[in-house]
């Protein structure tokens, strides 16, 4: 295994660049991805850092990372659109600038599932909104009536990382072919008297990722999470006839019982609500 350069050009001037290395435990490092400002906004930072995604993982490399410094937020941004959440401590460099950076990461391969910490969990709400934009747009009837604005969902998952920060919940995501494409969130936050259990909430699959089985990699995660966390009971709710019912069903949960009229489907239709729950006991 190599790594590689690239670098970009136009009428004898070099506009970019772009250089990925193998790393440790196959995951390998994109460094020096730079581009002249004359061609920002012009799509070449994503074709650039396209190209090294696709030499690495032809290469067998189970996932990327990098470094970006902590002052340069619109390379994060940049990043986070590209599937990268923040992963891990900062790290510090003694250099001219004593540079402080973020490292950023991201799976690759058919499907993976992450559990994210609070900061993961930031940097990842906006990717997680295009998951929920695109599942409500689908139908999915995940609390929003209609589907949300992008400041709408974002706000939505930045409430979700606070949570994650306090311990009140876990936060999962899942990839596909180097996407964030789905998630689901562990809800730990439960009354005094049922310290035991724990709730499933926003299974989400983008509508152009199913069928990869990231909906039942992300469920066995947050089960398997929730059995280190000490419960050993499972409660979710989804609505009466989802295609959801089948995969819970697989996965050994059980119906336990059913509300009529419990909420109304984005096309003002109400709708039952079919409560499920598993032991893991």
């Amino acid at each position: 295994m190599s790594g590689a350069l690239w670098v970009a050009e136009a009428e004898g001037a070099v506009l970019g660049m772009v250089g990925v290395t193998p790393g440790a435990d196959g995951a390998w490092e994109i460094r020096k991805l730079y581009v002249d400002r004359m061609a920002r906004g012009s799509g070449l930072a994503q074709r650039l850092l396209a190209t090294a995604e696709a030499h690495a993982a032809a290469q067998g490399a189970s996932g990327l990372f990098l470094w970006t410094d902590t002052r340069f937020t619109r390379s994060h941004r940049f990043y986070e659109a590209q599937s990268f959440v923040r992963d891990g401590p900062l790290r510090s460099s003694a250099d001219l600038s004593n540079t402080i950076s973020y490292r950023y990461a991201k799976p690759l391969g058919r499907s993976a599932v992450r559990l994210l910490d609070a900061a993961g969990a930031r940097s990842a709400a906006r990717r997680l909104s295009e998951v929920l934009i695109g599942c409500v747009a689908d139908g999915a009837a995940v609390s929003f009536l209609r589907v949300p604005t992008r400041p709408r969902a974002e706000a939505f998952w930045q409430a979700s990382a606070s949570r994650v920060a306090e311990g009140g919940a876990a936060l999962f995501a899942a990839w596909s072919e180097g996407v964030l494409a789905g998630t689901v969130t562990l809800l730990l936050d439960m009354p005094e008297n049922q310290p035991h259990r724990a709730e499933i909430a926003k299974m989400l699959v983008h509508p152009a990722a199913r069928r990869r089985g990231l909906g039942r990699a992300l469920l066995q995660a947050a089960e398997e999470a929730a059995r280190e966390a000490g419960r050993r009971l499972l409660v979710l709710d989804t609505r009466e006839g989802d295609p959801s019912e089948a995969l819970y069903r697989q996965g050994g949960w059980t119906a336990v019982g059913r509300i009529a009229d419990y909420a109304v489907s984005t096309d003002g239709t109400p709708h039952a609500t079919v409560i499920y729950a598993r032991s893991l006991a």
